[in-house]
């Protein structure tokens, strides 16, 4: 998701055995509801995407989950407090509801990431409730054994899902960031932008990865939810990543350039036609604060539409996040970005 810093900074988941944790209070399975519950692992993730698929289809995102970004959930990562995975199946095996959580440090505190869901078909059964209380029994294990006070637990949700909200709000959640996913039709002309300085935008360049996500670390390291990324996180998330579609500005005012800017890309061609439209997605827009105010994040997004439009690309597309609804969308607004879905986080500590 991106936020909008007037030219800043940030632009804007059926086996056995106990979840990768660290020693003490063992992590129970859910009970109830008419299923057998298991723990989740890969060798599943087939019929876990078959499962998101019947959710998606009935829910109607604006993406579609593919088994390639199912199986990014399953990539241990060594900064993790630790993680949770169950999965319920019906008397024929066939799975009817999940739930994760992965508890992560993230600004100077931590989280509890908590996704879920549970087949059209089997909903209204109380079994929603059911996993949300074992996401916020499993991440307060994960805490205990770890030996940290709390965590905050957050849960995102489509706008139009106002039962899942309600739910929410009655097991003490509030909303407390907006997202919103916007468009830019490529069909209208572009600016021509230019950063201020000796700074240009140039094609995506393999040898520059560290340094951006060492870039990447200071341009975030005071914005709300910041997460510092090791070389191992940075490199997680990558399935759809568009090297054609990514930037990095540098200054070259000394003989060694820096890096002041970047702007990663994805290609989801599995998303269009959930959308009903092509598009290149903004992923990731960064730039540190030396270089604020020197249109740098405005030229990298007009580089990367002018890649999207060449490569046939109807829309550009990316998220910003707030504080509360009703932003003044800024920049992206004068670039001709208009709001398509809205989604919100719900939080609260655990």
């Amino acid at each position: 998701m991106l936020e909008d810093f007037d030219d800043a900074a940030r632009v804007p988941t059926v086996g056995t055995g106990e979840p990768s944790t660290t020693g003490g209070t063992r992590l129970e399975l859910p009970s109830g509801g008419d299923l057998r519950w298991q723990w989740l692992t890969l060798e599943q993730n087939d019929a876990l995407v078959a499962l998101l698929a019947r959710i998606e289809a009935h829910d109607d995102p604006p993406y579609r989950t593919s088994a390639e970004e199912s199986a990014e959930t399953f990539v241990p990562v060594s900064s993790d407090v630790g993680t949770a995975k169950v999965v319920g199946v019906d008397t024929a095996g066939v799975p009817r509801a999940y739930a994760i959580v992965r508890v992560r440090p993230t600004a100077g505190t931590f989280r509890a990431l908590c996704d879920g869901g549970v087949d059209p078909a089997w909903r209204r059964r109380g079994l929603g409730t059911t996993l949300l209380q074992w996401q916020l029994g499993a991440a307060r294990t994960i805490l205990d054994r770890a030996g940290h006070a709390n965590a905050l637990a957050v849960v995102h949700v489509e706008e139009n899902l106002t039962d899942a909200q309600e739910m929410l709000r009655l097991a003490g959640f509030v909303p407390t960031r907006w997202y919103t996913e916007m468009r830019r039709d490529l069909r209208r002309e572009l600016p021509d932008v230019q950063p201020h300085g000796q700074v240009t935008v140039e094609p995506w360049d393999p040898a520059l990865d560290d340094a951006v996500r060492r870039a990447h670390n200071d341009a975030f390291k005071d914005q709300w939810g910041g997460e510092l990324h090791t070389p191992e996180t940075w490199a997680q998330g990558r399935t759809y990543f568009a090297p054609e579609w990514s930037f990095v500005a540098l200054d070259r005012t000394s003989d060694r350039a820096r890096v002041a800017g970047y702007l990663i890309s994805g290609r989801y061609e599995g998303d269009w036609a959930a959308q009903g439209w092509s598009e290149g997605y903004t992923e990731i827009l960064g730039v540190r604060e030396e270089w604020r105010g020197m249109r740098v994040a405005t030229a990298l997004l007009v580089r990367a539409m002018r890649a999207y439009a060449a490569d046939g690309m109807e829309y550009a597309g990316l998220g910003v996040d707030s504080p509360q609804p009703g932003t003044d969308f800024g920049m992206f607004g004068r670039l001709g970005y208009e709001p398509t879905r809205s989604s919100l986080m719900f939080s609260r500590t655990v």
